[in-house]
């Protein structure tokens, strides 16, 4: 047997087949126990889960961020752009300001309404109705146009390199095993599987990492990671793409990315997305029925610490493997024409026959359980935020029904949508260009809602709304513009031309800075918050002893560490 095969071959097969019977096995059991423990359907168990250990929490949040358009997208940047996409990924400092910051808050509004919130819950409460149904249905949005297609679009190209399998092939049977999945799993399904896939797909992107280094240096991985770093100090104009910031203009890449600009830009994002967004909140607001809030929130907090740790790994897994197949095409090792193709590719060259199989055992769990993990945010919203205020002393069961028929439209909506997905040639930067747009409103909304009094209810529906409406002006005018490439004629496009050719990480940072502005003007002149909703994010003596109660030297020693390898990786590709 040729253990050195770049083909899938028997064993191959064989492992694959014999580890996801394995998964479905050991999903099934922990979804049975937690059933039987529950004695009947609890649709705030099959939405949000239990309280789980901190480990498993940190795990469910790295693998909800790990999708398919990690292992192609991620990779192939790395491939063409080097590391200057990696502020993106370098985010694990940022999942710290979620544990520390904003899990208090959201555990004094649990306790304030008595229930597990969503963020629309929290925005209803501290601001008005409108305000949290404008985050619903903008979530909704975001995830189907943003999450449930790119990941199943990625991953349909995944498994088109890897195996040679036809794209729609791919892209609908992820969308349709995971849809299943999710509807039959819950939450409960998802954090098990997120447990299983985590320490497979580290260990396995790991390996393509060492096992790439040591082809490209001939054996010896130090020696590889010269060759690869000199091979990507030399493009970009000889500028070279093993740097995160671009600071001449001379630099192709400073278009792009100008400066420090970049670093704030993907600050923005990531505050929205790790400190506000519902299907990764989602993961550290259940608890134990009788918990302390100490418990409590010492578990979301090391939960959210363990992901910190996790979050450092992407850039080492995807980024730099997609470097290093860059280099090694250069040496003619491969072909690499299409850079979406590197990750599958280094699979392909580099891992021993059998091992192959057990990887792409992690890659296809993490590519289910992150795409699950959407689908099950959106019941999430919709059965929460929609259909239980309208259908209220239903039965659990029913409420899981409904949840479940939830996600079943959102995978309806997701397969409208590939189609159009398809003629986007620029899949990564597209996903991080919406993004952009509408993090600043989900941004000012949360950030004055919890740190500020004197913001109020009216200022927080009319900076969303507002915000909302102008990032989906700016993405009309993308579509129409080419995102600003294209040469536009008329006394119009003239005038305009400030809006939709501004470079999308300086408008993301304007628009952020308009908002800040306008949520305090219009705070001038409306109705203040009223008591109850300043005692929600007030801090009560006891709720701050509980707080105290809830960090020890753990905790630091655990957050100085993740800002230190974060800092750590910016020192060197600076």
């Amino acid at each position: 047997m040729n253990w050195n095969s770049t083909e899938f071959i028997w064993l191959d097969w064989t492992v694959l087949a014999v580890g996801l019977i394995g998964v479905v096995a050991a999903v099934w059991y922990a979804i049975w126990k937690d059933k039987k423990a529950q004695k009947g359907a609890d649709s705030s168990a099959y939405l949000f889960g239990k309280g789980e250990p901190w480990y498993v929490i940190g795990m469910a949040i790295f693998a909800a961020n790990i999708g398919s358009e990690h292992l192609v997208g991620l990779a192939g940047t790395g491939a063409k752009s080097g590391v200057g996409m990696a502020h993106w990924e370098m985010q694990g400092w940022m999942i710290l300001i979620l544990g520390w910051l904003f899990v208090p808050f959201y555990q004094l509004m649990i306790n304030k309404m008595g229930k597990i919130i969503t963020m629309p819950d929290f925005l209803k409460f501290r601001y008005t109705k409108a305000t949290g149904s404008w985050l619903s249905i903008i979530t909704l949005v975001a995830y189907i146009l943003t999450k449930v297609s790119v990941t199943a679009l990625t991953g349909g190209i995944f498994f088109k390199y890897l195996w040679g399998l036809n794209f729609w092939y791919g892209a609908i049977g992820l969308i349709l095993i995971t849809a299943v999945f999710t509807v039959f799993g819950g939450m409960k399904g998802v954090m098990t599987l997120s447990t299983i896939q985590t320490p497979i797909l580290i260990i396995g992107s790991f390996l393509v990492l060492f096992l790439g280094l040591a082809a490209l240096g001939g054996g010896s991985i130090a020696e590889g990671w010269t060759s690869m770093m000199d091979y990507c100090g030399q493009l970009n104009n000889g500028y070279g793409t093993t740097h995160m910031f671009h600071w001449e203009e001379g630099d192709s890449m400073f278009a792009e990315y100008p400066g420090f600009v970049v670093f704030i830009g993907a600050s923005i994002i990531g505050f929205w997305y790790w400190c506000t967004d519902q299907h990764i909140v989602q993961r550290v607001l259940g608890q134990v029925p009788g918990e302390s809030n100490a418990e409590v929130m010492k578990r979301a907090r090391r939960g959210t610490i363990a992901a910190g740790f996790f979050k450092v790994l992407p850039c080492f897994m995807f980024l730099i493997p997609g470097m290093i197949a860059a280099a090694l095409a250069e040496k003619g090792t491969f072909d690499l024409s299409e850079t979406d193709a590197a990750f599958a590719i280094m699979v392909q060259q580099v891992l021993p026959a059998g091992v192959k199989g057990i990887v792409t055992i992690g890659f296809i769990c993490a590519l289910v359980a992150s795409l699950a993990a959407f689908f099950n945010s959106c019941a999430t919203l919709f059965t929460e935020d929609f259909y239980k205020p309208l259908k209220k002393g239903m039965s659990e069961a029913h409420y899981v029904l409904v949840g479940r028929t939830a996600t079943v439209v959102v995978v309806i909506l997701g397969f409208a949508w590939l189609p159009i997905m398809m003629g986007m040639d620029t899949l990564y930067n597209y996903l991080q260009g919406i993004q952009s747009l509408l993090a600043p409103a989900m941004v000012v909304v949360f950030a004055c809602g919890i740190l500020s009094k004197k913001v109020t209810p009216k200022a927080g529906e009319w900076t969303m709304i507002v915000g909302f409406l102008i990032g989906m002006l700016r993405l009309v005018t993308n579509v129409i513009t080419d995102t600003g490439r294209a040469t536009m004629e008329g006394a119009f496009w003239d005038y305009t031309a400030w809006f939709w050719q501004t470079n999308w990480l300086v408008f993301e940072c304007w628009l952020l800075v308009f908002l800040l502005v306008f949520i305090y003007a219009i705070s001038m002149f409306t109705t203040a918050p009223t008591k109850e909703q300043i005692d929600a994010i007030t801090f009560t003596k006891d709720f701050k002893a509980s707080i105290k109660e809830s960090w020890g030297a753990f905790d630091i020693i655990g957050t100085l560490v993740v800002i230190g390898l974060c800092a750590t990786f910016y020192y060197y590709f600076w």
